[in-house]
């Protein structure tokens, strides 16, 4: 027993000393007796910055109600990357090391104000910059300014920092007017104004919402990852809610783009939801446009996956243009991609903003799992519920039918599980019931249309044996081999991801060459 627990012990005291050297340190504007280190309320700084300079690794700034709208200190000098990016200048915060800024009463009473110049100096100041591990926690951040294209990030520049439930609002820059970099959570970014990415640019966010932001580039967010975000009303000529982006559980609501990519343009989404967005073309999604010069650029597509792009408005291309669909509902059919569906989405109630899916919806049961990344939807509820994703940022949690309810309309089968296992081929049944037609990609009511295996023939030149099996184009197969039925297991794969061809596909056993006999059988993957 004590060869187990000795570790233990020496990790628990270990942290527990760790956590007694972290300081408190405090901070409250109305203070009258401002005493450093200011590690009671009766010394505390008037400032962040000033608690902020004698911090060290793993110490809790702790800031009070107030609008902190004095102080400051610049970005560390000599860094080529943050000059690169942009991330120079003048902050109202700057912290450098392992500490934790927070508020005691959140961003409702608790401010860091940037400056804005209102004369033509063009003037401004960062409210926050972040590095070394820092986090920032609980505050509204607004009002901040880089000036200059160049110039990224007014209210929070991020080289190696974290943000949790803060407000990130009116700020201004060249490009990434709310945010750039780090790793924002459970944070609103709205009002920001940019020439690109005015929310947020190159950051990651989790359950954030970005709202009403601008840019003549990239409205909402630009190069960055989302996860069960909603991106809503923001603007900008390409990219209304955001561009070259993967977006993870999103909704993508009224956002508009005067140019093309109204939610948005470029970049990859999984299970989004993306309606009631505009633009002049692709109001939905968008990938570049083919613009008529010589030479031409490369044209790139937006690719959606288990997406529903519905109820968009463009002056062309209302939905989307230039995409790749994987296991999307939307409309009309695309011509790229495989497993899509043209029905209604039929939310709970569309015209009042409720986007879950209604029980009967198409889209339940009709995803790929491949696609869904992460484990919960966009209510925080499992990503996965009946076995097989739903199409759209909402799981129904609890499915009647572990089949795909398209599947399932589409040949008049009913959703509530009662056809599931049943075998409905006519005239007769064909030995597979409508799961395993339904995994199969077969006709569940036409007995002809079988997974079977139709010949296994050797090649004129002892080459090898050819094996065909009925198959169709929106399935990969994996092909096994048996020399002796008796063995255990007796048949062991010999190819794997093998894309099926209309009506029949056939594989080259290179290496049944002899006089053995040999024994197939197919499945699908």
């Amino acid at each position: 027993m004590k060869t187990y627990l000795s570790p233990l012990v020496v990790v628990i005291f270990a942290l527990l000393s760790f956590t007694a050297s972290a300081t408190v340190l405090y901070v409250d504007l109305n203070c009258t007796n401002a005493t450093p280190p200011y590690t009671d309320w009766s010394t505390a700084a008037t400032n962040i910055q000033d608690a902020v300079d004698v911090a060290t690794n793993c110490d809790l700034v702790l800031v009070t109600n107030g609008v902190y709208q004095t102080g400051g200190a610049v970005c560390p000098i000599g860094d080529m990357g943050r000059s690169l990016n942009g991330l120079g200048g003048m902050n109202r915060v700057v912290a450098t090391n392992n500490i934790m800024i927070q508020s005691v009463n959140g961003p409702g009473v608790t401010v860091i104000q940037g400056f804005q110049s209102i004369d033509s100096t063009n003037n401004g100041l960062r409210c926050v910059y972040l590095d070394g591990g820092a986090s920032l926690h609980g505050f509204t951040v607004r009002n901040g300014k880089v000036a200059g294209l160049t110039g990224m990030a007014g209210g929070i520049g991020c080289y190696n920092g974290s943000v949790f439930n803060c407000i990130i609002s009116n700020n201004l820059a060249g490009s990434a007017a709310g945010a750039f970099g780090g790793t924002l959570s459970n944070c609103t970014l709205i009002g920001n104004f940019a020439g690109s990415g005015s929310g947020a640019g190159n950051s990651t966010l989790n359950n954030c919402l970005i709202t009403g932001n601008s840019a003549i580039q990239s409205g909402g967010v630009s190069g960055s990852t989302l996860n069960n975000c909603v991106l809503m009303s923001n603007c900008a000529s390409n990219g209304g809610g955001a561009v070259s982006s993967t977006l993870n559980n999103c909704l993508l609501i009224y956002n508009v783009a005067t140019n093309i990519g109204g939610g948005a343009y470029l970049g990859v989404l999984n299970n989004c939801t993306v309606v009631n967005n505009s633009a002049s073309l692709g109001g939905g999604v968008s990938g570049s446009e083919d613009v008529h010069y010589f030479p031409k650029p490369p044209v790139v597509a937006v690719i959606a996956n288990n997406c529903i792009v519905y109820n968009n408005f463009a002056s062309s291309c209302s939905n989307y243009y230039n995409a790749v669909f994987y296991n999307g509902c939307t409309t009309p059919l695309p011509t790229n991609g495989t497993g899509n569906i043209t029905n209604e989405p039929a939310f709970v109630d569309f015209v009042n903003g409720d986007l879950h899916l209604q029980s009967d919806s198409a889209c339940i049961n009709s995803g790929n799992n491949a696609y869904a990344t992460n484990a919960i939807d966009l209510d925080g509820n499992p990503r996965i519920s009946g076995g097989t994703v739903d199409i759209g940022a909402y799981e129904f949690q609890n499915p009647a039918s572990v089949i795909s309810y398209a599947w399932l309309q589409q040949y008049h089968l009913a959703t509530d599980g009662t056809a599931d296992y049943v075998d409905s081929d006519v005239p007769a049944g064909d030995g597979m019931n409508n799961y395993q037609e339904w995994m199969a990609g077969t006709n569940p009511t036409n007995a002809a249309s079988v997974l079977k295996m139709t010949s296994a023939v050797p090649t004129n030149n002892l080459a090898g044996m050819v094996v065909t099996w009925q198959s169709v184009t929106n399935r990969t197969y994996f092909l096994q081999r048996s020399v002796n039925l008796a063995a255990q297991p007796a048949f062991s794969t010999i190819q794997n991801n093998i894309v099926g061809h209309t009506n029949t596909t056939s594989y080259l056993d290179t290496t049944a060459t002899n006089s053995s006999q040999y024994f197939y059988r197919i499945g699908v993957q």
